[in-house]
């Protein structure tokens, strides 16, 4: 699938494809979908780490304050720290999202052919009796 076909898919999305599979309504997997992400919020709100075995881990880190430079007027501004939610993909996941294999492009890569490195300007002959 290339970047221009990649659909976002959402949690209405979700809780459709869930109650067409279980038998359930519609109106009770989007409850029991919400609780479940609000649950995943409080917990990491509390700092909690929270760990879906073969799925991934979310936990939070805290993020030390820094200095950095705006690029448009490169003066220096101090970026205060704060805490930040990582997710570390985990081992069912990454073998079927990450190290599977890639899409095939829509239409094959034409390449140049290899063009040899450039060589290095050569000085001009010196005439006899010239000292340049």
């Amino acid at each position: 699938m290339s970047d221009s076909e990649v659909r976002t898919t959402t949690k209405k999305d979700l809780v459709n494809r869930i109650a067409d599979r279980t038998g359930q309504t519609k109106a009770v997997v989007r409850d029991v979908v919400q609780h479940f992400l609000d649950e995943i919020v409080v917990e990491l709100s509390k700092g909690q780490r929270i760990e879906f075995r073969e799925f991934g881990v979310f936990e939070v880190k805290e993020r030390a304050a820094r200095q950095a430079q705006n690029p448009r007027t490169l003066e220096r501004v101090e970026v205060p720290g704060k805490r930040v939610v990582k997710f570390k993909v985990g081992r069912t996941m990454r073998a079927r999202v990450c190290d599977g294999p890639a899409p095939l492009p829509a239409e094959p890569v034409r390449t140049a052919a290899p063009q040899p490195p450039p060589q290095p300007p050569q000085p001009p002959p010196r005439r006899p009796g010239s000292p340049f």
